[in-house]
């Protein structure tokens, strides 16, 4: 399990319903994607939030909106969103090799950075349905598991595949993937990958936004003109451009949701453990 610039491990815990929240419209719009229920539940807009994946816990006094990992259990009282990575294998997790992407020797793709998490092959039709398929079974545990929103990991995935997958490839996965959570009742974050502007919400049918360091990347204007209060952003402590308060005190663009997190994502009175809310 991983983000972007973050690892983490996410335990199983007792499991337990989630707080039903408002629903809103989604099937029917001009340009979003078909397969959706009548209406999902939207995460509330500028809620605080907190992001545990490396292990769930008790969540920071104020917080209404939780991501945990899919083999934990949903954060009680919070509208709570389901990790599911959705591009790349999870460390030990066996798959199809017809679904994992090889080079020109028949060496399977890696992350370079996580280099346990093989990169899945969504460059035909025909793949893209099976793992659509395997991941379908996922997010009906998320779904009753009682989670109203699912995070599928690694969208910009097409960028460590040494060439042979493109933005196009992703979209069609993540169209397939957002089709599958809606099916279930469940809404669907885009993860990060802001070159789609728009796409992510009016033709893949992504709902909001989670985005890792966009502040230091200088991209969180661009989130939020597509999703407006709906963007929920993770600054690593090791990385921030200025000092915490700066970050938070900056007024053109950087999410009012905005948390200050250690890389690797650990529970609350572990060794490393930050967490500060913008």
């Amino acid at each position: 399990m991983r983000s972007r610039r973050g690892g983490r491990v996410g335990p199983v815990v007792v499991l337990a319903a989630a707080v039903g929240l408002g629903m809103t419209a989604c099937a029917g719009e001009p340009g979003r994607a078909d397969a959706a229920p009548a209406a999902v539940a939207l995460p509330p807009p500028g809620a605080a939030f907190d992001y545990q994946l490396g292990g769930a816990y008790a969540p920071p006094e104020g917080v209404k909106v939780v991501v945990r990992d899919s083999t934990a259990a949903p954060a009680p009282g919070t509208y709570s969103v389901c990790y599911v990575n959705g591009f790349q294998t999870q460390p030990g997790a066996v798959w199809p090799r017809d679904l994992v992407l090889h080079d020109g020797s028949g060496v399977a793709v890696v992350d370079p950075g996580w280099p346990a998490e093989k990169i899945l092959d969504i460059s035909t039709a025909a793949k893209r349905a099976a793992i659509a398929d395997r991941h379908t079974e996922v997010v009906k545990k998320c779904r009753a598991a009682g989670y109203q929103a699912v995070e599928f990991d690694n969208l910009d995935s097409y960028r460590r595949s040494q060439g042979r997958l493109d933005l196009e490839d992703a979209v069609a996965m993540a169209g397939l993937l957002v089709q599958r959570a809606h099916a279930q009742g469940l809404a669907a974050a885009q993860k990060n990958t802001a070159e789609l502007g728009t796409r992510g919400r009016d033709q893949i049918g992504f709902d909001f936004a989670v985005t890792e360091e966009c502040d230091l990347h200088d991209e969180c204007s661009e989130f939020a003109e597509v999703y407006g209060r709906r963007v929920l952003n993770i600054e690593y402590a090791h990385d921030l451009r200025g000092s915490a308060t700066e970050v938070c005190d900056r007024s053109a663009g950087t999410p009012e949701t905005t948390i200050l997190r250690d890389l690797r994502l650990v529970t609350a009175g572990a060794p490393g453990y930050t967490y500060r809310r913008c």
